[in-house]
């Protein structure tokens, strides 16, 4: 019910994120979400791919500072108030969300998020239990 989430530490200097970005696609590495956060000194970059253990390997080799966490892609309905719905069930059922980012696939008519929350299964439950789709690590091959 889960995907894997690689939070990359970056410098925040000018052509970092282009390296880094380099590193994933000169190794076939092919990113199907990115959130990018930034500080004075560094940014943190969080990428969903399509190979993970390839992605971690590559990273690990080019010296980068990363970590994987577990988060929840779910798909909803691409229309005004879905994603609405989809955060009011999570606060509803005392599910804090403690960030979230959108990535695009080619699926006309639906919209697919990532949501980082304190609890992956109780906020799976809630979601499945109103009929929004919680997307795995498999399906990402796919979309």
């Amino acid at each position: 019910m889960t995907v894997k989430q690689i939070s990359v530490f970056l410098e925040n200097k000018p052509g970092r994120l282009a390296d880094f970005t380099d590193v994933l696609s000169g190794n076939g590495v092919d990113m199907r979400a990115l959130s990018l956060a930034e500080a004075a000194d560094f940014g943190i970059a969080r990428i969903i791919v399509n190979d993970v253990y390839n992605a971690s390997t590559v990273l690990k080799d080019a010296g980068y500072i990363f970590k994987i966490t577990k988060v929840l892609a779910v798909e909803i309905p691409d229309e005004p108030g879905a994603l609405s719905k989809t955060i009011r069930l999570l606060g509803d059922g005392g599910v804090n969300l403690e960030y979230m980012y959108a990535f695009t696939t080619r699926k006309k008519g639906r919209a697919y998020m990532i949501l980082r929350v304190e609890d992956n299964q109780k906020a799976g439950e809630i979601l499945t239990k109103a009929g929004i789709k919680p997307v795995c690590q498999d399906e990402l091959q796919d979309l």
